[in-house]
């Protein structure tokens, strides 16, 4: 058995996949990936110097800290 990634473009290809699914030719497996890693690596492609997860996580704390005061 081997296992591959596929990255769906077109709506037809995801029926023809669940078609094969359904015959259980193949098997689906989706894997969450988090919204803020999906995010991150939108935006770095976009940018030449984008900044690490410490420091959006020292950003993050700053502007709690501001909005919602020390606590």
């Amino acid at each position: 058995m081997s296992t591959i990634r596929i990255e769906i473009l077109n709506p037809t290809a995801l029926k023809l996949i669940e078609g094969m699914q359904d015959l259980n030719l193949i098997k689906v497996s989706v894997e969450p990936e988090s919204r803020l890693k999906a995010y991150l690596q939108k935006m770095r492609r976009n940018t030449v110097s984008a900044p690490d997860i410490d420091e959006i996580t020292s950003i993050v704390e700053k502007v709690r800290a501001e909005r919602y005061g020390k606590k």
